[in-house]
């Protein structure tokens, strides 16, 4: 891997990327054993002696001075085939004697590697006495030409090695510099790529373009270009998959790759840089420890090889633009979190201030961390009063008792609770009594841990009150419709009866008078009907249940027992009855006949008045099913969601005046009362049915319905 230069000067003609392409130049192992040539034989028979040698030297020193070990020995072998070559020379042309190579690449590695010039020194005169040591070894006396060019040859290579290595030093100090003063003024990656880059250039000559692509994904992003196509390239802001091209290369294999004759290399993946006739392109990964941040390339159209030393100013900016890069993500990243806590905490502080109800935060000991003013009011003392402070020393006695257990528990278990209700009294029982009702929580990190005690308690005293009045309202309205409905009874079934014997008097001739009365007697019957319904109601609303009396009974006897009946209040409406199956179950008698009073009458006052009422009874093994029918107009989805409330009337108009919508109601409450439950199908096509689902052996707790 060795480099030479011509008379001290020139272009340098290999590299180690060079020689993969390159044929390997083979080095002259035999020559005339001449007396005159004895320094250039022993350089070439023990070469590898030598060197071994060296790298012996190397070690132990390393190991005394625990440094950073053996250097790569790659660079000697070529030193050492100079030297014997000028060994040769000396003799056939005296003028000759000075050595035309320099070590520079042994330097430039020494030198990314961290050594001083005093060790690059230290090598070089470690060789010379191995050299001299294989000679005396060897048993071969020099001549004292070739033990000058010797010292010489040495001399000029530590000389010129470290020329080149102070030179390549400062030009690398300089530019680390710089890029350390575009990283203090660059707020994020996108600007400080772009200045890094234009550092390069003007660093190295020979770069007419660089770019830099950053992973996103599974993809890498052009996020900085220079040079060369820089702005048709950042204007076409083109990505790449991460195992594509030249690019994928260098990412799979995790080291720098350099390119020869890059415009017509096959692995070029985007077409620009053939375009631009690119010669030469150096890639290397930015690797922040294994994590790929991004590759970045420079490339050239004026050389094929970049030298070592911008190859080596390359790769050491681009590790330090690395470390800048993942700081300024993790700074990116930092700043976004506390905005968004900021948000949060601006969010939070708006809630707790505009919340209509107190809310608060305690720690672990139970002390205040945090409280609205709605809960400072509602416990009687400012915000600041209760910061730090626990419970016990901010509630009143009896309610920090309560409450320090409740919360204690919810640390504990970490359980929230609910809707817990209290109540508060001044301690002289002066004043009013408050009702309040809180909500507990646990207040959790993201692992889990219970970090405190979240609360939200709203003052519900003048709901109480509210609440306690409509009460009341409802027992005593409930108490009044009693009351009328049970009181109301008597003068009707007086009006009933003096009707009856009105109508089957002697005297009563007249058609007009017994129209009359019997249009008394069908009102006092349906005044009658409305106060039993509205009796029933009254039961089942102050919680009394609706009362059944069981008995083992015939439902096809119950339903043709009561059509008979209804036919006779409707001889103008055709009434149908279809019973099968086992009809038998312990229901009550007068409640079934009360629902099918009830039904029938709905779809007479609601059906089509030329279409029959058809009633039907099934068998359905631990139940039967009592089904009415009629036709006519359907039942709307919304009436039928409130169908079965109190006091909701299925039509409007003349039909509706004829009840006082209860009826639907009492029948869902009878169906309850027998363990069952009513199902409505309503369609223009398929009509109106109502069906009442009866277990023929209710449970025996089933005696009476729940309050609706």
């Amino acid at each position: 891997m060795s480099r030479l230069e011509a008379g001290g000067g020139g272009q340098p003609r290999g590299s180690a990327l060079m020689r993969d392409q390159d044929p390997p130049q083979p080095l002259r192992t035999s020559v005339p054993e001449r007396g005159e040539h004895r320094l250039a034989v022993l350089l070439r028979r023990h070469r590898e002696d030598i060197l071994t040698d060296w790298a012996h030297a190397l070690h132990a020193h390393a190991l005394e001075h625990a440094s950073e070990g053996v250097p790569p020995r790659d660079h000697l072998p070529g030193f050492l085939e100079l030297l014997a070559d000028a060994a040769e020379n000396a003799h056939d042309e005296p003028g000759a004697r000075e050595p035309q190579a320099l070590t520079q690449e042994h330097a430039l590695e020494r030198l990314e590697q961290g050594c001083t010039p005093e060790e690059v020194a230290f090598e070089y005169r470690l060789l010379r006495a191995c050299i001299l040591q294989r000679l005396a070894r060897e048993g071969h006396g020099p001549s004292l030409t070739e033990l000058e060019l010797l010292d010489e040859a040495i001399d000029q290579g530590v000389i010129h090695a470290l020329t080149r290595y102070g030179q390549v030093r400062e030009r690398m100090l300089h530019a680390l510099e710089r890029v350390s003063q575009v990283a203090l003024e660059s707020e994020d990656v996108d600007t400080f790529l772009p200045k890094l880059l234009r550092v390069l250039m003007e660093a190295a000559v020979a770069v007419d373009g660089a770019l830099i692509l950053l992973r996103e994904g599974d993809l890498l992003r052009l996020r900085a270009a220079e040079g060369l196509g820089a702005g048709r390239a950042m204007a076409e802001g083109f990505s790449i998959s991460m195992d594509q091209g030249i690019s994928g290369e260098v990412i799979s294999g995790r080291r720098p790759l350099q390119v020869r004759s890059a415009a017509t290399d096959p692995r070029m993946s985007y077409d620009l840089p053939r375009e631009l006739g690119l010669r030469a392109t150096y890639s290397v990964p930015l690797l922040h420890g294994e994590t790929l941040i991004g590759v970045a390339h420079m490339g050239s159209r004026t050389v094929f090889d970049f030298s070592e030393s911008d190859k080596l100013l390359f790769r050491t900016m681009m590790t330090r633009a690395t470390g800048f890069i993942v700081q300024a993500r993790l700074a990116e990243r930092e700043r976004l979190a506390r905005d968004e806590a900021q948000r949060s905490l601006a969010q939070l502080n708006t809630l707790l201030e505009a919340a209509p109800v107190g809310i608060g935060f305690l720690d672990r000991e139970l002390r205040y961390l945090r409280v609205n003013d709605t809960l400072a009011k509602l416990n009687g003392q400012p915000v600041a009063f209760h910061l730090g402070k626990t419970v016990r020393e901010v509630l009143p006695g009896e309610i920090a008792d309560t409450h320090e257990r409740l919360l204690r528990r919810i640390l504990a278990t970490g359980q929230p609770v609910s809707n817990h209700e209290f109540t508060s009294r001044n301690p002289d029982d002066t004043g009013p009594t408050h009702h309040w009702l809180g909500n507990y929580y646990p207040v959790r990190a993201e692992s889990g841990e219970v970090l405190g005690v979240g609360c939200v308690v709203v003052d519900i005293t003048k709901q109480k009150e509210v609440e306690t009045e409509l009460r009341r309202s409802g027992e005593l309205r409930e108490q009044l419709i009693g009351v009328l409905g049970h009181d109301l009874r008597n003068p009707l079934n007086a009006i009933s009866a003096s009707a009856y014997l009105l109508q089957r008097s002697e005297d009563l001739e007249d058609s007009a008078a017994q129209r009359a009365v019997e249009r008394i007697r069908n009102s006092a019957a349906r005044m009658t009907r409305m106060l039993s319904d509205i009796l029933d109601f009254a039961l089942s609303s102050m919680g009394g249940g609706l009362p059944v009396h069981r008995e083992r009974a015939n439902l096809h006897d119950i339903c043709r027992s009561a059509l008979e009946e209804l036919q006779v209040a409707h001889p103008g409406r055709q009434l149908e009855l279809d019973a099968r199956g086992d009809g038998w179950g312990w229901w009550d008698p007068d409640r079934l006949t009360q629902v099918l009073g009830n039904l029938v009458s709905n779809a007479l006052n609601h059906g089509r008045p030329d279409s029959p009422v058809r009633v039907e009874v099934r068998d359905a093994g631990s139940e039967v099913r009592l089904s009415v029918h009629n036709e006519g107009e359907p039942i709307s989805p919304e009436l039928q969601a409130m169908l079965f409330q109190p006091f909701r009337r299925g039509a409007i108009g003349k039909a509706a005046t004829r009840s006082v919508g209860l009826g639907l109601y009492i029948v869902r409450q009878v169906a309850r009362a027998h363990g069952g439950e009513v199902e409505l199908r309503s369609s223009r096509n398929e009509g109106t049915t109502f069906t009442v689902r009866l277990p023929r052996d209710a449970p025996a707790r089933l005696t009476s319905s729940p309050v609706a």
